[in-house]
């Protein structure tokens, strides 16, 4: 008995050699972020049609020749998010594609309106996703990938949760520190994104992937953040859903709001691509 206990104690000891390892959104584009096991991985997120070349040198890159891109799975069907996934899940033998229901149909007919592919000027490519079953988290090396519906951005809109890690993906929820999302676009709505929001608080992770800029860091930096987009918010739904005077109206392609005053933010842009193990 002694030496199964210690035969326990020694595996729950080993580390994990999964990766998180997020890919810098350019200009328009979302962050994506690899999940990097021993001999697969998985794409959240792809970028838009624009740099899908570039995206897949970048996948290559990180993932080796050894390791294999098991699927990609998108958080939003927005453009930003979802425009490169086609074009990367061929280069990647077919990868299966995965996202919310919501979302598929939309995916499938390269929807102009809803994936906000019309603000860019840009052909929506059609794209085949397979419904992402949320009763089911999918596991890489042991460790658990949850995938937690968080609409307000949109009605197909999904945060990734790595406990193992403490990490969250937020995408659209939470566009950068200092950036609110929208709510006032096709399928948004400003209720469902408070609530996100919270749920996003109650999960205590300690880093946090947004959909631009570099990862926040520190469960009290994340907490604080997190509480200052949810009393907005909160303002503007007693205010009938209208947003401060002070604050100008978003770009044309935006996908978040730009608070005046400026919000104050820790983290600075960088174009290299950072992450770790787990351990």
């Amino acid at each position: 008995m002694r030496h199964l206990d210690a035969m326990v104690q020694t595996l729950e000891g080993i580390a994990s050699i999964m990766r998180i390892v997020r890919l810098p959104g350019i200009h328009h584009d979302a962050n994506a972020v690899l999940l990097i096991g021993s001999t697969e991985a998985i794409l959240v997120d792809s970028g838009t049609a624009w740099y899908q070349l570039l995206q897949q040198e970048r996948i290559v890159g990180q993932i080796g020749d050894d390791v294999t891109l098991r699927e990609i799975v998108l958080t939003s069907r927005r453009y930003p998010f979802s425009g490169g996934s086609a074009s990367i899940s061929e280069r990647f033998d077919k990868a299966p594609i995965m996202a919310h229901s919501a979302a598929t149909s939309s995916l499938a007919t390269g929807d102009f309106f809803t994936t906000w592919a019309n603000r860019f000027d840009s052909d929506m490519p059609s794209i085949k996703a397979i419904d992402l079953d949320l009763n089911r988290p999918l596991e890489l090396d042991g460790d658990v990938v949850d995938f937690i519906e968080a609409p307000g951005p949109s009605s197909c809109n999904l945060m990734v949760h790595i406990p193992s890690a403490k990490t969250v993906i937020a995408g659209a929820l939470l566009p950068r520190a200092d950036r609110p999302m929208r709510w006032d676009v096709p399928t948004g709505n400003l209720i469902d994104g408070r609530e996100s929001l919270e749920r996003l608080k109650e999960l205590g992770a300690e880093k946090l992937i947004p959909m631009h800029g570099p990862s926040l860091k520190g469960s009290g930096h994340i907490s604080e953040t997190l509480q200052r987009h949810i009393a907005t918010l909160e303002s503007i739904i007693e205010n009938q859903g209208v947003f401060p005077r002070s604050w100008p109206k978003p770009a044309h392609t935006s996908l978040w709001h730009e608070p005046v005053p400026a919000w104050p933010r820790k983290e600075q842009e960088t174009n290299q691509a950072d992450g770790k193990s787990l351990n």
